[in-house]
């Protein structure tokens, strides 16, 4: 089965909670990581996203570190959309 990743940046104007990140996430930029499938025997190319993670700074003591997580493209969403209204926390 044919697999792409796609990768994109998304700004929190305010620190962000993201249901499944047992922390709250500093207001900044962060890496999001977008993993797909193609959907095989239709007569044009089509994907589903089969996995989202986030790169964010790693818990203490180790924030120099960075982490990969896995997390819900809803979710996320639900955290951009609380972040354009300014009431992520």
């Amino acid at each position: 089965m044919t697999t792409r990743s796609r990768r994109e940046t998304v700004t929190f104007l305010h620190p962000a909670r993201i249901k499944g990140i047992d922390r709250l996430l500093a207001a900044g930029s962060y890496e999001v990581v977008t993993d797909e499938e193609m959907i095989e025997g239709l007569s044009f190319p089509c994907f589903r996203r089969i996995a989202t993670m986030i790169t964010v700074p790693g818990a203490p003591p180790h924030h120099h570190a960075m982490e990969m997580l896995a997390i819900s493209s809803v979710d996320l969403a639900d955290a951009q959309q609380r972040d354009a209204v300014g009431s992520n926390v």
